[in-house]
C-alpha cells in the first residue's frame, strides 16, 4: 500500500533536473501571430486573444495563455509558475492521486491561462473545470489575476499542492458514469444488495470494489446527516493549516471523495483483508450504513463507532438479515491520541489532513476494534449528546 512520501528541502530543485532552460516548451505561434504577428499590437500591449501555446516535459496536455489585458511580463511570470508547479506535481505525482488518475486516464485536454475566469453567471472563480462535447474530457480554466493577487506568481512550490487539490474536480467533471441515485431518508432494506461474509472473503478484490459500489449507490452513506462540514475549512493531505471552502459543501464534498477512496482501498487491498478482516465484511454486509467525517467539538476523540441496540435491530436483504445499524465517525480536525490503535498511521496529523491511505488504516482499524463489541453491547445512549448539530 502507498505510503506518504516526505518532499524534499527544495521541490523546485529537483523539478528543474526536469526541464530543459526554464521547462517550457514553445510550441508553433497560432495562424496569424509571430513574435510581432502582421497587424499585432506591441510586444508589451495588452491583447485580448489567445497568443500562446507552452507544453511542459512529460505532460499529454498543453498551457493556452489568454493574455487579455495582462502584459507580456505578466503572462510570462504566471505561465513559468504554472509550468513550474505541474511539473512538481508530475515529478511526485505517488503523493497526488488525483493528478496521477487524470494523467492515467488522459481527462485533461488542455489548461488555460486567463485574466480572470468566471462562470456564465459571471461569479469570478480561482479555477473552473469545464466539460468539452467530447465524453471524458475537460478543460482547466485558471485565473491569472487571483493567482497574482494570492502571491503565487514566482511561486512554484506554495502553487503546486493548491494546483494539486483542483484536480478532484477535474476527475469528478471528467466522470461521464451515471450519477448515483439520490438517497431517500428511508432505504429500501429488503432489496439492499448485501452479502453473507463467506461470501465476501471468497471474493476477488475487484468483485468486492462492484459489490461496494452498487451499496454507495443505494444502501451506505459517506457523508453525515447533519451536513456538519458545510461551511467548514478543510485541510490539504499532510497539513495542519485551514483553508477556507470555496462553496458551502466544498469541504463536504471533499472529504465525501476521500472517505470513498479509502472504502475503495479497505475492500480491495489484500492487507486490509488479512489484518482488518472485520471492516471489509462490515462495509460489505450490511452492518455499516455510513461512513463520514464530521466537526464535533463537545468531544476530543478522532474515530467513533455507534452501533444501535439489539432492540433496534432492522431486516435487511433477502433473505431477511437482523442488522444493528452503525456508524462510522472520523471527526475531522482532531488529532489521533496515544492509545488509539491507529495512532502511528496519522503522524500526529488532524484526522482531516490525512491521506486515503492513511484514512483507510484508521477507518479499518476502527472498525476491526469495535464493530463486534459495540453490536453486541449497544453504543448510543452517551455519544447522542454529541451529534452534530
Amino acid at each position: 500500500m502507498n505510503r506518504c512520501r516526505s518532499r524534499p528541502t527544495s521541490l523546485v530543485a529537483r523539478a528543474c533536473l526536469l526541464l530543459p532552460a526554464v521547462g517550457l516548451v514553445w510550441m508553433a505561434w497560432p495562424t496569424g501571430l509571430g513574435g510581432v504577428a502582421k497587424g499585432a499590437q506591441s510586444q508589451d500591449s495588452p491583447v485580448s486573444h489567445r497568443e500562446l501555446s507552452h507544453a511542459v516535459p512529460g505532460l499529454p496536455f498543453p498551457i493556452e495563455i489568454d493574455r487579455g489585458l495582462l502584459d507580456r511580463a505578466e503572462a510570462d511570470a504566471a505561465v513559468d509558475t504554472l509550468s513550474r508547479a505541474l511539473s512538481l506535481l508530475l515529478a511526485h505525482r505517488d503523493d497526488h492521486p488525483r493528478f496521477d488518475e487524470a494523467l492515467r486516464k488522459n481527462l485533461l485536454d488542455r489548461v488555460i491561462l486567463q485574466p480572470t475566469v468566471a462562470n456564465h453567471e459571471g461569479k469570478l472563480f480561482f479555477f473552473l473545470v469545464v466539460r468539452l462535447p467530447e465524453p471524458g474530457r475537460v478543460k482547466l480554466l485558471i485565473s491569472a489575476s487571483i493567482m497574482q493577487d494570492k502571491g503565487y506568481v514566482g511561486d512554484p512550490d506554495g502553487f503546486a499542492p493548491v494546483l494539486a487539490r483542483e484536480f478532484q474536480w477535474v476527475v469528478s467533471k471528467a466522470d461521464t458514469a451515471p450519477r448515483p441515485r439520490a438517497l431517500s431518508t428511508e432505504r429500501d432494506l429488503r432489496h439492499a444488495p448485501i452479502r453473507p461474509d463467506q461470501e465476501i472473503l471468497a471474493m476477488s478484490g475487484e468483485e468486492r470494489l462492484r459489490l461496494l459500489q452498487r451499496l454507495l449507490e443505494s444502501y451506505l452513506r459517506t457523508t453525515d446527516d447533519q451536513n456538519s462540514l458545510d461551511g467548514q475549512p478543510y485541510y490539504e493531505v499532510g497539513a495542519t493549516a485551514l483553508i477556507p471552502p470555496a462553496q458551502p459543501d466544498s469541504t463536504t464534498k471533499y472529504y465525501d471523495i476521500r472517505i470513498r477512496e479509502a472504502l475503495q482501498r479497505i475492500v480491495t487491498e489484500a492487507y486490509f483483508l488479512e489484518h482488518t478482516r472485520h471492516a471489509v465484511t462490515s462495509l460489505l454486509n450490511g452492518k455499516i450504513w455510513n461512513v463520514a467525517f464530521v466537526k464535533i467539538d463537545q468531544r476530543d476523540w478522532a474515530t467513533r463507532t455507534r452501533v444501535s441496540p439489539a432492540e433496534k435491530a432492522v431486516l435487511v436483504g433477502e433473505p431477511a438479515r437482523p442488522i444493528q445499524p452503525a456508524v462510522i465517525l472520523v471527526n475531522t480536525y482532531r488529532p489521533a491520541a496515544p492509545d488509539d490503535p491507529f495512532y502511528r498511521d496519522t503522524k500526529t496529523l488532524p484526522m482531516g489532513a490525512l491521506s486515503a491511505d492513511q484514512l483507510a488504516l484508521v477507518i479499518a482499524k476502527e472498525i476491526q476494534a469495535n464493530i463486534v463489541e459495540k453490536s453486541l453491547t449497544g453504543h448510543v445512549a452517551q455519544d447522542a449528546i454529541s451529534a452534530p448539530k
